[in-house]
């Protein structure tokens, strides 16, 4: 079933604040006014043209003299997604065992409290009566130990580990800053594009999960199960913040984060299944006497629209 051209012209930052009469009857006389003007391109006659048309909301497409990287990549793009209602579930692992140390990275299993999250998560999943759902998760053991439990078919995504720190792998942030102080400092001036020592940046990841991201949206109902530094990214690419807000986005431990994509925007339910768990967000460092640059993300409607990738 895909959105009538009515609701999605009611979610047009055009018709902000308008009442639905308004829109209908207002939309109607641009359709009038481009009937007037518009002039579809000629296959023959504008065949030296660079263009890529759409039939019937992704039917059929017609690419012409696609040339060089970034052409083609738009057509890869609008190839890619649709506007089959759906629905994106993230969640993060339960809490691990290296999570209770406060150690970041590693491969670590489940905490007690992590494996009721699973339970919990199963629960909760067969209470939303989702049609066809499709699990994906990291290579790492917690993830799929977490997806294990849901009793379900789950797919491994090896782009979906989470970010490589590098030589501070397994270490706790009070480590990191007292043998490496340096870089430590280096990371809190510029969090995306800072690069561990021998492993990786949120820039990095970004370009990493590009192929996840664009199998989501050509997929209807899925659930994430990532870490992290991973969830930051992919509720970036759905909410539209900016690299300077990603690597602070919260995603806590045992709390899904549902996301509905609509016309013009995404809208975002965080939903806690109250299993306790360790906090491992760090917030960002504040200079003295400035205001906080990050507000918690809200979970109402956001006038907001996907990117195409780079």
């Amino acid at each position: 079933m895909l959105p009538s051209p009515q609701q999605v012209k009611l979610s047009s930052p055009d018709y902000k604040g308008c009442a639905q009469e308004e829109v209908v009857a207002d939309f109607l006389k641009r359709i009038e006014c481009y009937k007037a003007t518009y002039e579809p391109l000629d296959e023959e006659l504008d065949s030296g043209l660079s263009y890529i048309k759409i039939f019937e909301a992704g039917l059929r497409y017609l690419a012409n003299r696609v040339q060089g990287h970034i052409q083609s990549r738009t057509v890869y793009y609008l190839m890619n997604i649709h506007v089959t209602p759906r629905t994106i579930y993230l969640s993060r692992h339960g809490e691990s065992q290296l999570n209770l140390r406060g150690r970041i990275g590693g491969d670590s299993g489940l905490s007690p409290r992590g494996q009721q999250y699973a339970q919990a998560l199963a629960q909760f999943l067969s209470g939303q009566h989702i049609q066809d759902l499709k699990v994906w998760t990291s290579h790492m053991k917690r993830t799929i130990e977490t997806a294990e439990a849901l009793g379900v078919p789950y797919e491994q995504w090896k782009a979906l580990n989470e970010i490589d720190a590098g030589v501070c792998e397994e270490m706790t942030y009070e480590e990191i800053q007292e043998r490496y102080p340096k870089e430590f400092a280096l990371r809190d001036q510029d969090k995306y594009r800072y690069r561990y020592p021998k492993g990786e940046s949120y820039e990095d990841l970004v370009q990493r999960l590009e192929p996840v991201i664009m199998e989501l949206e050509r997929q209807e109902n899925v659930l994430v199960i990532c870490h992290q530094a991973v969830m930051r990214c992919l509720l970036a690419y759905f909410l539209d913040k900016s690299a300077d807000e990603l690597p602070y986005l919260k995603c806590p431990l045992h709390t899904v984060l549902k996301l509905t994509p609509v016309a013009y925007g995404c809208e975002v339910e965080s939903i806690f299944l109250n299993i306790e768990a360790v906090n491992t967000h760090r917030e960002r460092p504040q200079v003295r006497g400035a205001p906080p640059k990050n507000p918690p993300i809200s979970t109402t409607h956001l006038n907001t629209h996907p990117l195409p990738p780079d």
